[in-house]
């Protein structure tokens, strides 16, 4: 007789418990176990372990899977139970480890295999074989593609988040601090007395006592300086959108700025500082024409400025001309520093409420919360659990479902925040989505070759660029690591049909089969499944804290990011005056729940967990291991770095510190 020793470990989740009977199988190469109730050692409570002993006729050889249902007592009502694994030790000492963390229903039996990570061509026992396509057969039934909107990402079909699959559904504890967040996040703010007021700010002092209620540090730093040119400068580096900028080598037509225009700090011409590679653009092209919200009663107005900056030669970077619509015209002047005060902050005014809607819709949603939801969906529709890929990215899914649909309902929807309180609420946000992803490629999801294309290596005080690069190196090694263990050569990516089909899933729902973004259709080496990965990980985690985390840091002092603006852009120069700007800027109401939207999607939730961070034993081979245990070494020494130079910093760059990434797109 063979006596196998079973430990099953209830997760420590809210509600994961049962009382129900529990039954399980255990299968291997040379036979299975009868299907065993495992009763004499209490209840299955909240992360607890209950030992078992199961006893075979036989060795059962090397254990391939375990078969597990539960079923309700009589009296008892039936309940779902979260399990994390199970862990055998056979009679030889030998001892397997069975990743689950997976709610067990009553009625169905569970396969889960032994934890050691197997590719679909390795994959021999017929029993296995059959327990891994019965799993992608449910899971592509459970996870099915949905269009939202002609143009944008496909997403997961889902009526709302409780018609999620409950394992990628919020804890208990994110879900009660959402809700709670999501209903009290004026009350908190102090300004719900301000939540139907439809009237102009009168003053800044009135806006002052509004920011006053909440405000940090760096809040404090924006609302000294948001009037101030290096400021604004800095933000297009260090602000939520770092990725806008580009070295102008030379001006648009449509931005005909010349030497005689402006005037550059250290007596040098336009020409000459763009032959050095001292000048920049930021182009807001895709805004241009979009049709804007009407809120309170009145048609709102978003310009699609063109932004030209310089390198000063005591490396400040600042603006020196703005032109804020595309078209040339007598009624589109060129806005310039020596202008009058308030021409040239309105200007300003203008960019910066374009930055906000460019920012939350295509450098936010699209770029990091849709594309993450393409790639979690993916996962979970092509990959089995078995598999390296699984293991290695389910991780950076985390939440990622539950927040996209509740952002499609809260924020995007018809009356949601977003489209009732933004320029481009509504059909604006649906064309500025569409014309987004027909610019995205690739490569400007590759910081690398993105810092590279936009001509932007050499910019001083980078911190975005600077602290991007040293994650993605430190992601990239990690994932070298790990991918270039189970695949020794390029044949075996190409004979991968499950690797194959999750990039053709992600290219033809995410990028909707357009070949000129760069994205790849099919994988033929070990190299472009590393990237690609590295991608993967990058885009839903680093580059997801870099342009959301500050939200409330930049955007609480609405004027420096004012989600709507009610004046047309002014066609004449000299007329401008601060009564001028307060009636541009958005109305009370409007501003109050633009900070509170702000201010929920900034809050780090109690349930976070960092980037490197695993907190589930999907891997079981020592190899992992050892390559975590690196990953996470270099992300404490880039934490370490930041910090060092941070304390040097007027205004710290901390979006970047891994200890503030989270692993996934959960907020």
């Amino acid at each position: 007789m063979s006596e196998y020793q079973v430990s099953v470990f209830t997760g420590n989740v809210a509600y994961a418990n049962t009382f129900n009977n529990v039954y399980i199988k255990l299968v291997g190469k040379d036979g299975e176990s009868q299907r065993t109730w495992l009763t004499g050692a209490g209840w299955f409570l909240v992360g607890l372990k209950s030992t078992f002993t199961i006893t075979c006729p036989a060795s059962l050889g090397d254990l391939i899977l375990v078969e597990v249902n539960k079923q309700p007592l009589p009296l008892f009502p039936q309940d779902a139970w979260f399990v994390d694994k199970v862990k055998v030790t056979c009679p030889e000492g030998k001892v397997y480890t069975f990743p689950m963390y997976h709610w067990i229903n009553d009625g169905e039996v569970y396969h889960f295999r032994e934890g050691t990570a197997v590719k679909v061509l390795e994959e021999h026992n017929p029993l296995a074989k059959y327990a891994r396509e019965r799993e992608l057969q449910q899971r592509k039934e459970e996870y099915c593609w949905e269009v939202y909107a002609d143009g944008m990402p496909h997403c997961m079909k889902a009526d709302d988040a409780c018609a999620l699959p409950p394992e990628v559904q919020f804890s208990f504890t994110k879900d009660i601090e959402f809700k709670w967040t999501a209903a009290q996040g004026l009350l908190k703010l102090k300004l719900s007395h301000l939540d139907d007021c439809e009237e102009p700010w009168t003053d800044f002092d009135s806006l002052y006592r509004v920011f006053c209620c909440h405000k940090t540090d760096a809040s404090d730093f924006v609302q000294k300086n948001w009037k101030d040119d290096a400021f604004f400068g800095y933000q297009f580096l260090n602000g939520l959108n770092p990725i806008l900028i580009q070295r102008c080598t030379s001006l648009p037509s449509n931005f005909p700025v010349t030497d005689d225009m402006v005037s550059l700090e250290g007596g040098a011409t336009l020409t000459v500082e763009m032959k050095k590679g001292n000048i920049f653009l930021c182009d807001y092209k895709i805004l241009d024409g979009v049709k804007t919200s009407v809120i309170n009663g009145e048609v709102q107005y978003l310009a699609a400025p063109l932004v030209l900056l310089h390198k000063t030669p005591d490396d400040s970077l600042k603006p020196v001309a703005i032109q804020l619509k595309q078209t040339r015209s007598e009624d589109n002047p060129i806005f310039v520093p020596a202008d009058p005060k308030y021409d040239w902050l309105l200007a300003k005014t203008f960019v910066r409420s374009a930055e906000f809607n460019y920012h939350e819709l295509n450098v936010h949603l699209l770029r990091t919360h849709l594309l993450a939801e393409v790639f979690t969906v993916a996962l979970l529709r092509n990959v089995p659990q078995v598999h390296p890929l699984y293991k290695l990215l389910v991780p950076h899914t985390r939440f990622t479902l539950q927040i996209n649909v509740l952002a499609r309902q809260r924020l995007i929807s018809k009356d949601g925040t977003f489209t009732l309180n933004t320029a481009s609420g509504g059909e604006g946000m649906r064309t500025i989505l569409k014309r987004s992803l027909s610019t995205l490629t690739y490569s400007s999801l590759c910081i690398p070759e993105d810092i590279t294309e936009r001509g932007v290596e050499s910019v001083p005080n980078y911190y975005y660029r600077d602290d991007g690069l040293r994650l993605w190196d430190i992601i990239h090694r990690f994932v070298k690591g790990v991918i270039h263990h189970y695949y020794k050569t390029d044949q075996e990516v190409q004979d991968d049909s499950e690797l194959q089909e999750y990039i053709k899933d992600i290219f033809e729902h995410g990028f909707l089969s357009k070949t000129e973004t760069g994205i790849p259709q099919s994988f033929s080496t070990v190299d472009e499944v590393v990237k690609f990965v590295t991608v993967v990980i990058f885009t839903s985690s680093a580059q997801h804290s870099a342009v959301n985390t500050g939200q409330l840091d930049i955007g609480v002092w609405m004027p420096n990011f004012p989600p709507s603006l009610q004046l047309a852009p002014p066609t004449i120069k000299g007329r401008a005056n601060e009564h001028t700007l307060l009636q541009t800027l958005p109305d009370v109401n409007t501003t109050v729940h633009g900070i509170a939207a702000l201010w929920l999607l900034s809050t780090q939730s109690t349930d976070f967990v960092a980037l490197g961070k695993y907190s589930q034993e999907l891997f079981t081979e020592d190899v992992f291991c050892k390559l975590t245990k690196d990953f996470e070494n270099e992300l404490k020494d880039l934490d370490e770095a930041i910090d060092s130079r941070n304390k040097s910093l007027k205004l710290p760059y901390t979006y970047l510190e891994p200890k503030s990434v989270e692993n996934s797109v959960s907020l």
